[in-house]
């Protein structure tokens, strides 16, 4: 199924219906404030293991981020962090980070990284943050790559759904989405360190 939502205002009914095809063990593409990314509820095993298997890596061996609708939920998935990592959080998000830190154990083994860190990601697209919202915890997210060699990312909805309407549920159309990744920062160490240069631009 392709769904149109405006990321100004997202109908609500069409949010309801993406949360109840995730809290089923469904996958969707959507879009953010970076790449369009294909996700499920962090809780829906099976899931993850079809997101691995569409992406054609070993589940156990992939770094999958998450995406939270605003910093409360850290403390429910991230061993506690440093004012420094906090305030440096607060700054720039919502927007095109992902941010590494240590994962507690409500982290699904799936998730965490064989070092028990996971990537937190919030945003700055309303139509993933009211997902979230309405689904009741964080949803997975893994960007959606092309095949292309100079194209990395595919930025049309209609042709993301073109390739995988049979391999997913819905994909959402929010718009051309964009062909850079997020930056993504190392915060489990005492020092702060810029491990992929993306989008992002800290302030």
């Amino acid at each position: 199924m392709l769904l149109k939502i405006y990321p100004e205002n997202p109908n609500p009914r069409y949010i309801r219906m993406v949360s109840e095809c995730l809290s089923d063990g469904g996958i969707v593409i959507y879009p953010t404030d970076t790449v369009y990314g294909l996700g499920c509820d962090i809780f829906k095993a099976k899931a993850i293991e079809r997101i691995a298997q569409i992406k054609g890596i070993n589940v156990n061996k992939a770094n999958f981020s998450f995406i939270c609708n605003d910093l409360s939920q850290l403390s429910d998935y991230c061993k506690p962090i440093s004012n420094d990592v906090f305030k440096l959080m607060r700054k720039n998000l919502p927007g095109p980070f992902t941010f590494i830190l240590n994962a507690n154990n409500n982290v699904p083994k799936l998730i965490q990284s064989k070092k028990k860190t996971v990537g937190i990601r919030i945003p700055d697209n309303s139509i993933p943050l009211e997902i979230v919202r309405e689904l009741g915890n964080p949803i997975m997210s893994t960007s959606i790559h092309d095949e292309d060699e100079i194209i990395e990312y595919t930025t049309d909805p209609e042709l993301i759904y073109e390739k995988y309407q049979n391999l997913v549920d819905i994909v959402i159309d929010g718009g051309f989405g964009d062909n850079e990744a997020s930056t993504v920062i190392d915060c489990t160490q005492d020092e702060i360190k810029i491990i992929r240069e993306g989008k992002g631009i800290l302030i």
